[in-house]
């Protein structure tokens, strides 16, 4: 790709020194591009996005520039550095939020310097620190009309609707695996009633809706070099509607189990009662929440780890067609680690509600 041409779109200053892969991501291509203006070096984000998964480009940047502006004036309302504490667009010469080339469709986002991001959990502080930056992303928008935003991938958290492709893809087993997961698949069936208790709360105005960012993992958030605080979320291809019980439990479930997501020996895998209390208190610390949000909190943990768990055991009954897979079998031991996980939530339920209850009282 010519990234001089590419970038020449944007309403960047100065000149073009390197353009390189960079970051860890799956999902869009990720560039950053180093420019020099007056002798001072200026980094940029370049992003091919990925408009196989996200089809409507139109919509998922709609949704990104709504929220990225709302937050920049909340930030600045406060005293704070939109600079450091918020994802923005670099607009085109012609003030829109992406161009559609012949290589793709591409978008520029500002570098937010002095901080970094972390793959995984290596210290319980990383983990409140992320918690408060999550927390703090819903008090920024806790205003935002989450009616406004587009629903970029339809029913994403709709566990219902995850459930009833399950069955589909039991029923009609092309891989013929069905019978060597039977204890997975009664896993499955055995917790359909988890399904649509949060989707019927939103659906009867007893939750809130909000604006969800659908993928709280530590490496969406950036951490200050100096500080070792949560400064900024990034990554928001996501932000949707929903309920704020997915964000938690995404994160609980992410960051809270003792071993890959993909670990074989499931001895390993088990559910961190401490982190989760640490990510409580960070998440609790800067964001109050209805009572029936705190109610479901926990089983928000326990919902979205079975949700994830079920997708990963559907695609194996599929063929592995969606999940990118290393090995033979690689979906069924991804599914059996969040199961292993459901199971440990499951006991630890009440301690888990009795946390939650403590921290959200100490902060009232």
């Amino acid at each position: 790709m010519n990234f001089k041409t590419i970038l020449s779109n944007f309403d960047i200053n100065g000149e073009l020194i390197t353009c390189e892969k960079y970051g860890e991501g799956h999902i869009n291509d990720t560039y950053l591009a180093v420019y020099s203006e007056n002798g001072l070096v200026k980094r940029y984000i370049l992003q091919r996005i990925n408009n196989k998964l996200f089809t409507d480009v139109e919509k998922l940047m709609s949704n990104i520039s709504l929220v990225t502006e709302f937050n920049v004036e909340a930030v600045l309302k406060k005293g704070g550095n939109p600079q450091k504490e918020c994802l923005r667009i670099v607009k085109t010469k012609e003030g829109k939020s992406y161009i559609n080339l012949l290589e793709g469709y591409f978008r520029v986002y500002n570098f937010i310097e002095g901080a970094t991001c972390f793959q995984k959990v290596e210290k319980s502080e990383q983990f409140y620190e992320s918690a408060v930056a999550f927390g703090n992303f819903q008090n920024m928008l806790a205003k935002f009309d989450a009616t406004k935003l587009y629903e970029i991938l339809p029913d994403f958290h709709n566990t219902g609707i995850r459930f009833n492709n399950f069955l589909k893809a039991l029923k009609e087993d092309k891989e013929s695996r069905a019978d060597s997961i039977k204890k997975e698949i009664s896993f499955v069936l055995m917790r359909e009633k988890y399904c649509t208790k949060i989707t019927d709360l939103l659906k009867n105005g007893k939750m809130p809706l909000r604006v969800t960012h659908n993928d709280t993992k530590l490496n969406n958030v950036m951490i200050d070099e100096i500080t070792n605080k949560g400064i900024a979320v990034i990554d928001l291809d996501t932000i949707m509607p929903g309920s704020v019980c997915y964000d938690f439990g995404d994160s609980i479930r992410f960051g809270c189990n003792s071993a890959l997501e993909d670990e074989k020996d499931l001895s390993k895998v088990n559910f961190q009662i401490d982190l989760f209390k640490s990510y409580t208190d960070g998440f609790l610390s800067v964001l109050k929440l209805t009572d029936i949000e705190l109610d479901n909190l926990a089983f928000g943990s326990i919902l979205m780890t079975y949700e994830c768990g079920m997708r990963f055991l559907t695609d194996y009954l599929q063929g592995d067609t969606y999940f990118k897979t290393s090995r033979k079998g690689h979906n069924l031991d991804r599914a059996r680690t969040q199961f292993k996980l459901v199971s440990d939530m499951e006991k630890e339920f009440d301690t888990m509600n009795e946390i939650i209850k403590k921290i959200s009282k100490e902060n009232q």
